[in-house]
């Protein structure tokens, strides 16, 4: 088997781990760690040493460790007693988490059980490579970023997102068919769970979003959860006039029923619903009368209320029509127009348009300017 002399590691956007296997590499070989890389040297499960951006010479003399396990000379090389890997430390973007099957959620507002389906994306720095490899190579068994990805979302973010996205729900008493609202608040809270966790692996979680959480249409329960809320929105809108529907539509499926008994059954439940429909027929039209009973007026002189038709004030004792003459064609004007309904003339209050004084209306000339008006 050939040895390599020079080892160094071209990582692609998104890559994180890269191994070089033992016994591949020549004793004495050149090892290059790039800027944002770090090496580390493993040995049957057990971190040897960390190397830093720069070039290594892989011998004894370097590497003090690596002296114990050299044993057998091989014409002056040999291969090299350890694994090599590669570190990538730049932020790793646009990883993506989800959830593999919906999960069961109670909605609050409604006690229903609802399947939920939850997306997002995250990136990642590694912070701590020993702590990183430690967990990858030995627990984890993933040797790259689609295998650490995945145990990443198995173990810590989905677990935490499903327990936030229920708490939310809990917390601000909303249906899941308005969690789209959330999505922001969900995502902060589930970078401030997921932080301490990802951190324990030698992590740092640098961003965490939401991007979709949303459940299927077909689904029987979604089916009744979005009847509940039509239904709900329904009454809210119509008030009392969703009760007399109800209750015409009631009365119309007792009076289809068939069969004698069915016909008899229907006939008495159409007595009482009729008497029913009276009565809140009786009460709506008694609201109106009564609104219309208590329709008033303002006085134009003291603003007191006063019974609608008044023709004088109750509390002052002036007329409660104000009337007026048109400085133009002098007809009598009731009420506050801008107009005269008879001419057309402005009967409203003017001002000069040079000196901006108050003029009464019909003047033709300003009394403090002599402007000629109009």
């Amino acid at each position: 088997m050939a040895l390599i002399d020079v080892v160094q590691w071209d990582n692609q956007k998104g890559d994180i781990i890269h191994k070089f296997p033992e016994g591949a590499i020549s004793m004495g070989a050149q090892l290059i760690v790039k800027e944002n890389q770090e090496a580390v040297l493993f040995r049957e499960g057990k971190a040897l040493d960390t190397l830093g951006p720069g070039r290594h010479t892989l011998k004894t003399g370097n590497i003090p460790i690596l002296e114990k396990l050299v044993n057998l000379p091989f014409g002056g090389k040999s291969p090299f007693p350890a694994e090599v890997y590669f570190i990538n430390t730049t932020e790793i973007p646009n990883l993506k988490w989800g959830t593999k099957q919906p999960i069961q959620l109670l909605d609050p507002t409604y006690n229903i059980p609802i399947p939920v389906r939850a997306f997002g994306s995250y990136s990642i720095r590694i912070q701590d490579t020993r702590s990183l490899l430690m967990m990858a190579i030995g627990s984890w068994q993933a040797y790259n970023t689609e295998a650490i990805g995945s145990a990443l979302r198995d173990m810590v973010i989905m677990p935490k997102l499903q327990d936030l996205i229920s708490e939310t729900m809990i917390k601000q008493n909303i249906t899941i068919l308005k969690i789209a609202a959330y999505y922001d608040e969900i995502g902060v809270a589930g970078k401030a769970k997921i932080t301490e966790d990802f951190s324990s692996f030698g992590i740092e979680l640098v961003r965490f979003a939401v991007e979709s959480i949303n459940f299927p249409d077909e689904d029987e329960s979604v089916q009744r959860l979005k009847k509940a809320l039509s239904d709900k929105a329904e009454i809210s809108i119509m008030g009392e006039d969703y009760k007399m529907k109800r209750t015409f539509d009631t009365m119309e499926k007792a009076a289809g029923s068939n069969g004698m008994a069915g016909g008899m059954m229907g006939a008495g439940m159409g007595v009482g619903m009729g008497q029913q429909m009276g009565q809140m027929m009786g009460a709506a039209m008694g609201q109106q009368g009564g609104a219309q009973g208590q329709q008033q007026q303002q006085c134009p002189h003291c603003n007191a209320a006063n019974p609608a038709g008044a023709k004088f004030c109750s509390s002052c004792g002036k007329e409660m029509v104000v009337s007026m003459k048109c400085p133009k064609c002098n007809a009598t004007i009731a009420g506050n127009p801008k107009f005269c309904p008879e001419c057309g003339q402005n009967i409203q209050q003017v001002n000069c348009p040079k000196c901006n004084a108050v003029l009464a209306p019909g003047t033709k000339f300003c009394q403090e300017c002599g402007e000629k008006i109009g």
